[in-house]
Parts: structure tokens; C-alpha cells; sequence
């Protein structure tokens, strides 16, 4: 295998195509479990507010495992990281398909979570390494990563209508597995001296901090834990909220899985926009504008059904996912390469683990007689701190200067 004749001396990465399948295989494999919960909480004699509990540990340790890996194939080898990672994804998912408890299937969902911890701190940091305009290359994996989002429930869905919810962990296992045995075959020896002489030059201009540097980062770190748990509910909730709430559209847990997906498919595009624009404007309105349609349309969307249900969800899962870039374009643009494993992971364990939160507080709300309708209204509040965070970042292009690595 070429993996194992590697250089140590020297720097290897996948070609892009690898790492946007391994961002679409991250979210799909951690949202397989969205779809099949109920029926899986069926099996098991739970309900769904019931079941649901049990994926936590998955979530949690999909966002806390994240500074593990950064630091890891920042010391050793991102390339061995990006390796392990879809063999990862595989047990975990097929230890899942095997539970015979809920105890055995919240610990399987916990080791599916730790592997897929993996790729953020060490996927991103991969496609950051090479040349290229970040916010558009961040833009694009961004959308395959959300087109996992969309898959999971359209795929989940026909798997468990036409076999059952085990089925829909062992074949993408399968799946994981096959492109683990490819990628291994794809590595390329980077050229040093051309992907790192621009951000050297720029590194050695910019070791001081620059005015505005504890702002920003108070801003960002107020938009990843808001933005982190508003993306987390809504690409959780929708499944079964299409479930319920567009009966006059079907009742047929395959169609509503297909209408989830498509809205998650459409509304991925919208980061190629968003990842264009904190290229080109101030990414400050930019953000604003992401919170400022949260806003509007999941507060609209907490009352609305069917037709209008769909086509407002879609509007409002595009400032959803358009906010996902804006973020790691400062980050990956100002922090070094030898540091950006890590502090991404830290971003990330930051927007995961608030996400994380979303499962005990939505079970805990929908055990104590509340219903979508008030967590798509508190969802819409929550984004208000987007807002305000947005119009706080100075007022500078995306080339302002984020703190270096010594201060986050």
C-alpha cells in the first residue's frame, strides 16, 4: 500500500474529490440515526422522545473527540488520521446495526461519533494546505458535506421502508469500507515550496495581533455555540418534523424522507455563495444576513404545514447552511498550518458539542408537553445572537487579521 511507504519528511494530502466524499460520508453517517430513531425506539419499546436520549454520546463525542485528532495529525500525520477515519465510521456503524440493548446501541453511536471526529480538524485543514481561493474551495466542501445531510434521511428512509433500520447502518458501513480501501491508494506528495510560500510571507507580516482581534473572537465564539446548536436541530428535527406536519402532502416515511433531503440539498448550495462573498465583502454582513433569515423564516416555519412548511423550511435551511463557511474562512486565512488542525478542532468541538445539546433539550421538551412548534420558536430567538454577533465584527474585509495561535 502506499500509505505505509510514505515519507515522514515529507507532507501528503488526497486529491479534493476524497476529502468532499469524506465531508458528505461524516454527515450522513451521523444523521442515519435521526431517520431510523423511532423506528429503532420501536424495536427497543421506546418512543421517540424516548430513544433519541441515546444518540447523545455519538453527538458529543463527535465535537469533543475533534481537539484528539487535531492534535494528533498535527504531531504525527494528518494522513494517517484521514486514513483511520472511514474504517471508523464503519464500526461504529455496524456495531450500531448490531445492537442488541439500548445501552449497546448509545455506546456504538459513540464510537461512530468518535471516528467521524475526525474529519473536521483534519479534512479542512487538508483542503486548506493547498493554494486556492479558501472561501470558495471551503464553499464547495462544504456543500458536499451537506449534501451527506441531505442523502442520510432520503436514503435512511427507503432502507427502512424496504428493510429495516439496521439495514441503514450496514450498507453505508459497507459503502465506508470501499472508499477507505480507494482513498488509501490516493495519496500525493505535496510541493512545500509551493503551497506554503504565500502563507509564510504572510505569517512573517503578520505576528502581531491587530486592533479588533478580542471582538472577533468573542463574536465567533457566540456564532459557533448559537450557529452550532440552530444547524444541529434544524438537520436533526426536519425528518421528523416532515413526518408530521406535511400529511397532506404523504404519510409515507420514504416520501418525507426524500422532501428532507431535497430541502438539505438545495439549501447546501448556498455556502458556495456565502463562501464567495466573505471572500469579496466584509463578512460581517455577510453573517448578519445568515442570522437575519433565521430569523424570519424558522419563526414562520413554527406555524406553518404542508406546502408552505416545505417551502418555508427551504428558505430558511439556506441561511442556515450559508453561515457554515464565514467562520472557518477567518480561521484557516490567519492561523498557521502547524497550528490549524488544532485550533479548527477546537472550533469545531465548540459548534458540535452545542450541538450535542440539542438532543437532551429537545427530549427533555417534548416529554414536558411542548411540541415543535415552541423549539422552532426558541430556534428562531436563539438566532438573534447571530445577529447582533455579525454587526459587532469589525468592519473590515475578510482580510482582517485574526489572533495567531498563541491566543485562542
Amino acid at each position: 500500500m502506499k500509505l505505509l511507504n510514505l515519507d515522514s519528511s515529507k507532507t501528503y494530502s488526497i486529491p479534493d474529490l476524497y476529502l468532499n466524499i469524506g465531508h458528505l460520508l461524516d454527515h450522513f453517517m451521523m444523521l442515519i440515526f435521526a431517520k431510523a430513531a423511532f423506528d429503532a425506539g420501536r424495536e427497543f419499546g421506546l418512543s421517540y422522545e424516548e430513544i433519541i436520549i441515546y444518540g447523545t454520546l455519538g453527538v458529543v463525542l463527535f465535537g469533543a473527540a475533534a481537539p484528539l485528532a487535531g492534535w494528533l495529525a498535527d504531531k504525527f500525520s494528518r494522513a494517517i488520521l484521514i486514513t483511520i477515519y472511514p474504517f471508523g465510521l464503519a464500526l461504529g456503524a455496524l456495531l450500531t446495526a448490531f445492537s442488541y440493548s439500548v445501552e449497546m446501541l448509545g455506546i456504538s453511536l459513540g464510537i461512530l461519533g468518535f471516528f467521524a471526529a475526525i474529519y473536521h480538524p483534519v479534512g479542512i485543514a487538508m483542503i486548506t494546505k493547498r493554494p486556492g481561493k479558501v472561501g470558495l474551495r471551503l464553499g464547495i466542501n462544504g456543500v458536499w458535506g451537506n449534501m451527506g445531510v441531505a442523502l442520510a434521511p432520503v436514503l435512511t428512509g427507503f432502507l427502512i421502508a424496504y428493510a429495516d433500520w439496521r439495514m441503514a447502518f450496514i450498507l453505508p458501513a459497507i459503502f465506508c469500507s470501499i472508499f477507505g480501501i480507494s482513498q488509501l491508494l490516493s495519496f500525493i506528495e505535496l510541493n512545500e515550496s509551493i503551497s506554503n510560500s504565500k502563507p509564510k510571507i504572510q505569517n512573517e507580516k503578520n505576528q502581531d495581533l491587530k486592533d479588533g482581534w478580542k471582538t472577533v473572537l468573542i463574536c465567533l465564539s457566540i456564532v459557533t455555540l448559537s450557529g452550532g446548536f440552530i444547524f444541529g436541530s434544524m438537520t436533526f428535527l426536519i425528518p421528523r418534523l416532515f413526518e408530521i406536519n406535511l400529511s397532506e402532502i404523504s404519510n409515507d416515511i420514504a416520501i418525507t424522507g426524500i422532501l428532507a433531503g431535497l430541502v438539505y440539498a438545495f439549501a447546501s448550495f448556498a455556502q458556495i455563495g456565502t463562501g464567495w462573498l466573505a471572500d469579496k465583502i466584509p463578512p460581517k454582513y455577510v453573517l448578519s444576513a445568515m442570522g437575519i433569515g433565521q430569523l424570519i423564516f424558522i419563526f414562520l416555519a413554527s406555524f406553518s404545514f404542508d406546502y408552505s412548511l416545505l417551502f418555508i423550511m427551504l428558505a430558511g435551511m439556506l441561511f442556515v447552511f450559508g453561515q457554515v463557511p464565514i467562520t472557518d474562512i477567518i480561521l484557516v486565512k490567519y492561523v498557521q498550518d502547524s497550528w490549524r488542525g488544532r485550533v479548527l478542532s477546537i472550533k469545531f468541538m465548540v459548534n458540535l458539542c452545542a450541538g450535542a445539546a440539542v438532543l437532551p433539550t429537545i427530549s427533555i421538551l417534548l416529554k414536558n408537553g411542548y411540541d415543535f412548534s415552541h423549539v422552532l420558536k426558541s430556534l428562531a430567538f436563539i438566532s438573534i445572537a447571530v445577529i447582533i454577533s455579525g454587526m459587532l465584527l469589525p468592519n473590515k474585509s475578510s482580510n482582517f487579521i485574526m489572533a495567531k495561535q498563541k491566543s485562542l
